[in-house]
């Protein structure tokens, strides 16, 4: 039988994002704006399939073909007259498939399609059914061959040239001496070309590295950058002001280029570009999925400003200077000065990536973010579909708890996502030394409250917070900002900004304490027993939160194994909320101190020690929670999906296109999302997958159980 952690319901639930509304409400020149930047990021967000897997390519390819030549409805009109069922249908894929319209019509190109990764997408070998680096998992952020040691080995260079691995990939080689040899390739349009004026130029060469050759090269996704900075250029016309002209043109030299220093000079543009109507943010931004942790798959967004909502935020922001003073940390071990940042609440016209968060603090750049600032999103018309919950299918809590959890799950989630961005992402200081020796700290008087003595280490010129931490690096700071939002949501002045007093806000406390918790042990889901290793950085952080909390003892959090009314295993996660304040708050005071003090400091051994101390899943009673994790299993709910709307042109004007909250409306969104080069897009990203299929071996797979 397969694991049914690899396994999804026929009838997983599907949301649609409305906000029909927000974008009525924009101009003419503004609908414009937005339209050229919502195409930008939907050609983008094709890359993240070659930052995926080997046959992920090749899977949209197929089902592009498949859905072009018949829509959903057609294609089962076909499949029940070929005698499938109505379940069938939606199971056996290969049947389905082979005899469409587009097998009929181009059998050869469709059947290639399917057998270069019909196996592939159903196997359940271990090193293919997740991602993870070398032999633990599948990446293409990497070749198959390369190592921990060799992406540690890479990093170290990376950092001698001061260059950011955020838009590369590694590729691993052998010279004619029979010695290890790195293609690091940048992502940009140009390729060999050179340009006198580019800072990049100088460093397209080959290099000595500790006994090993690397080679930096670009034009990784060339033609799909080219739609991008097209579409980036038909913005700039739309723009609101001169910053945003100068972050358009800023983004286009970093993606024409493979300028990482390019995209900082746009996000710098874009920090100071305050309150806009029409939001976004586009680039090599998040490194969730890159198994070392530096690598940033492509992500694009834009939204519009929801005025309500984002009060509270503002208010939330006059306040965060005299919140920062409540962390427990030394000053010294804050910012030197608070860079008030934007915080707006926004309504998503286009999100294109691997996932939609509920919120967003960017840049993740960390020069820019201790001198020049960040902004903080919350995605409102997100929060509303992708994080509803029926009462029937709420896991693992106590019938008392469950009405009280639907009512205020929204609200709390509000304040997390608030307190999480801004104080959390927000807050800290990095100890640094610049390449000149000078320090960003006083090496006499600044002492580490953990030891008594003075500051012993720091980061180096070059040095980042995901170079230096790099595989814990998204998840221990994901864990830091959820616990500032655990502790900072006690403050009667947060509670106050939105709009809660009394009885409803120890509701609301209670409900997000308890939201946390419940989530770490949901997280197990994400835990993989074989490699012992964490998939998703956010519930590995919920997991360790659990368990700090678990720590602290006095009954303030139990999780119980129970039998359901089916018979089957089940659990209770029960939270005293009498001893939030008392037990809850100092236990998470000591652990949030020790994760900023770790990280101000870059000292990486004792944070990998904590951190995966307290990530580690074993069968230790009285949790037990190796047994707990296949209960998790058994009663999870899948994610829902997400409908996105389009935008296209209709002469000058701008027209919004809604569908459906289905599986049919999901189809037919992506199908009408490229209408003019759908065809031309299938070969642009199989040829760049067949580019570099050396890189991967295609080894006998175990595939799930399928007709």
């Amino acid at each position: 039988m397969a694991d049914p952690q690899y396994i999804l319901p026929n009838d997983i639930g599907v949301a649609s994002l409305d906000c029909r509304e927000a974008f009525g409400l924009l101009s003419p020149t503004e609908r414009l704006y937005a339209h050229h930047l919502s195409r930008a990021a939907w050609y983008g967000g094709l890359v993240v399939l070659l930052q995926t897997s080997p046959e992920a390519p090749h899977i949209y390819a197929l089902l592009s073909r498949l859905f072009r030549a018949q829509d959903p409805e057609q294609l089962k009109e076909c499949a029940l007259k070929e005698g499938l069922t109505e379940d069938e249908y939606q199971e056996k894929l290969e049947r389905l498939v082979l005899g469409s319209r587009a097998a009929q019509e181009h059998p050869e190109e469709v059947g290639g399609l399917w057998q270069v990764c019909g196996d592939l997408m159903f196997s359940l070998e271990p090193q293919q059914r997740h991602l993870g680096l070398g032999n633990e998992g599948t990446t293409t952020y990497f070749s198959e061959n390369c190592t921990l040691e060799d992406a540690k080995l890479a990093q170290s260079f990376l950092d001698s040239q001061n260059l950011s691995a955020y838009n590369t990939r590694l590729f691993k080689g052998v010279d004619a001496d029979g010695k290890p040899c790195f293609e690091v390739r940048l992502a940009s349009i140009l390729r060999e070309e050179t340009t006198p004026d580019s800072d990049m130029t100088p460093k397209l060469k080959s290099y000595e590295f500790e006994g090993c050759q690397f080679q930096v090269t670009r034009g990784d996704y060339s033609p799909l950058l080219q739609k991008v900075v097209q579409h980036l250029e038909k913005a700039k016309a739309y723009a609101a002001n001169g910053l945003q002209e100068h972050m358009l043109s800023q983004y286009i030299e970093s993606f024409t280029q493979g300028s990482i220093d390019a995209h900082k000079k746009g996000s710098r543009y874009w920090i100071q570009d305050k309150g806009p109507i029409v939001e976004s943010y586009i680039g090599f931004i998040e490194s969730y999925r890159d198994p070392f942790g530096s690598r940033g798959e492509f992500e694009g967004f834009v939204a519009v400003v929801n005025k309500s909502m984002s009060a509270k935020f503002e208010r939330l922001v006059e306040s965060a200077e005299q919140l920062l003073k409540e962390l427990p940390w030394p000053p010294a071990f804050e910012k030197d000065k608070f860079l008030t940042p934007d915080f707006t609440s926004l309504d998503v016209l286009t999100f294109a990536g691997s996932g939609i968060p509920a919120g967003i603090n960017i840049p993740n750049y960390d020069d820019l973010r201790q001198k020049d600032g960040f902004k903080n999103v919350s995605l409102g018309n997100v929060l509303a579909v992708a994080y509803a919950t029926q009462r029937e299918k709420l896991t693992f809590l106590e019938e008392e708890d469950k009405d009280l959890y639907i009512r205020w799950k929204g609200p709390s989630f509000e304040v997390q996502v608030g307190l999480h961005e801004l104080l959390g992402h927000g807050s800290g200081k990095l100890f640094v030394q610049d390449e000149k020796g000078a320090f960003n700290f006083d090496q006499n008087t600044v002492i580490n409250p953990e030891t008594g003595e003075q500051i012993r280490s720091w980061y180096r010129s070059g040095e980042t917070w995901d170079s230096k931490f790099s595989t814990i690096a998204s998840s221990y700071e994901e864990c830091r900002a959820e616990s500032v939002g655990l502790y900072l949501c006690l403050h009667p002045r947060v509670l106050e900004i939105f709009g809660l007093d009394g009885p409803e806000a120890e509701d609301v406390v209670y409900v997000n304490w308890l939201n946390m918790v419940r989530a770490g042990l949901l997280g197990l889901e994400f835990y993989t027993p074989e490699t012992s290793s964490w998939r998703q950085a956010h519930m590995q952080a919920r997991f360790v939160i659990l368990r700090v909390l678990l720590e602290a003892g006095e009954g303030l959090v139990t999780v119980v194994p129970t039998t359901g009314s089916d018979g089957r295993p089940d659990a209770r996660v029960r939270l005293d909320r009498h001893k939030i304040r008392s037990v809850g708050k100092p236990a998470l005071e000591r652990f949030l101190r020790r994760l900023q003090v770790l990280k101000s400091t870059g000292d990486v051994a004792a944070g990998r020690a904590l951190y995966q101390g307290y990530s580690a899943v074993t069968d230790a009673a009285p949790e037990n929670f190796l047994a707990l994790r296949e209960t998790v299993l058994l009663r999870k709910e899948a994610r829902k999906l997400i409908v996105q709307p389009n935008t296209c042109l209709e002469g000058s004007q701008v027209q919004l296109l809604e569908y459906d909250a289905s599986a049919a409306g999901l189809i037919r969104s992506f199908s009408e999302r490229f209408p003019e080069d759908g065809p031309l897009l299938e070969d642009v990203l199989t040829g760049l997958a067949k580019a570099d299929a050396h890189f991967w071996r295609n080894p006998t797979v175990v595939a799930a159980p399928r007709a």
